[in-house]
């Protein structure tokens, strides 16, 4: 029987869970591997829940609950590692969600990554965006990209997250880490005044509105190194994205902004590993050359698919160009490419290359 926060600790290192789910009625569900197992654990009584959960929560936290019918927080166990965990409301009951995030952060050799992603850590200013789907590595290689920055300069590294996720210990880097919700309001809010306190290097949890993004773009704009993730599976989309949230008379504006502090999009996917029972990640890659920030700027965002396709001496690579890859690699199936190919007839034609 699950008790405890610390029982869920010992059953996540045990099994290798990557997360856990509590819903009354049912054992509480893990994902190893990316696949979901029904635990041999007794159903979930709704008491059974609130016992375990609510004395995890502040009185804020409480509160927003009450009103809201969510709350994310996150809670660590020395040595061991966090959870990032989400409790709701569903037919009148609660139940929670949690992401294991290990107590170390993963050398960036050991992701499986193009090499070309950790160049990003190099740069002394702009944006760089790290997007896909939720659970699929995107915290992960923003944090590798952050601990390879900690041992390799001597920077102020300011992290806006909600919640913290991976926790950093001070190498050659100081690295300060805000909770939104309990250090700051918002992102926004905590954008507007981080450029007083002499970052080097932010790191933005999710770009999540209007005002995110503008004062991202900004901070960007005036010499800062920004890291951010959206939740955009393709490079095209993401900028497209980026430039939708703003008011049509503002667009022409952002795409200038834009074209000029963008460093990178890595978009990532993941995928049971053939070789190690593992995942692994499969990665579409934009640099912005004076061709693709042209393109940006004058709107004609339909040409970019091209255009990373046919800079591979860059670092490029599409989703789909990735995704062969790992085929050619014996890592992933064919099946499995074909099923997540952007383009299904040119994936074809991949493969039979």
């Amino acid at each position: 029987m699950l008790k405890t926060i610390d029982d869920m600790f010992e059953l996540a290192a045990e099994r290798g869970a990557s997360d856990i789910l509590f819903t009354p009625g049912v054992p509480p569900a893990i994902w190893i591997i990316g696949e979901m197992e029904i635990t041999e654990f007794e159903s979930m009584e709704p008491e059974q829940i609130e016992n375990i959960f609510m004395p995890l929560l502040t009185d804020e936290q409480a509160q927003t609950l009450r009103t809201t019918g969510d709350v994310d927080f996150a809670v660590g166990k020395r040595g061991i590692g966090r959870f990032r965990i989400n409790i709701h409301r569903q037919r009148g009951t609660l139940s929670a969600a949690m992401r294991f995030i290990p107590h170390e952060v993963p050398d960036f050799e050991q992701l499986y990554l193009p090499p070309r992603i950790i160049e990003f850590a190099r740069l002394p200013r702009g944006l760089v965006l790290v997007t896909g789907g939720s659970g699929t590595g995107k915290s992960t290689t923003l944090a590798s990209i952050i601990e390879h920055i900690n041992h390799n300069y001597g920077y102020h590294i300011i992290t806006l997250e909600d919640p913290i996720e991976y926790t950093f210990r001070h190498k050659r880097s100081l690295i300060e880490q805000r909770e939104i919700g309990v250090d700051s309001c918002s992102f926004a809010s905590a954008l507007r005044h981080v450029v007083r306190q002499k970052p080097d290097v932010l790191l933005i949890g999710e770009m999540r509105d209007l005002e995110t993004i503008s004062a991202a773009l900004t901070a960007a704009e005036t010499g800062h190194l920004v890291l951010a993730t959206l939740h955009t599976t393709s490079a095209v989309q993401t900028i497209d994205r980026i430039i939708d949230v703003f008011p049509a008379s503002q667009q022409g504006q952002i795409r200038v902004q834009l074209s000029v502090v963008l460093q990178g999009v890595v978009c990532q996917t993941l995928f049971h590993d053939q070789l190690n029972d593992g995942l692994v990640p499969a990665v579409e890659i934009m640099i912005p050359t004076p061709a693709i920030r042209r393109v940006i700027r004058d709107n004609e965002t339909h040409l970019l698919a091209g255009m990373i396709e046919t800079g591979q001496s860059l670092g490029m690579q599409t989703m789909d160009m990735a995704i062969s890859r790992l085929v050619a690699d014996n890592r992933i199936t064919v099946n499995d490419a074909l099923a997540n190919a952007q383009d299904p007839e040119k994936m074809k034609r991949l493969l039979a290359a």
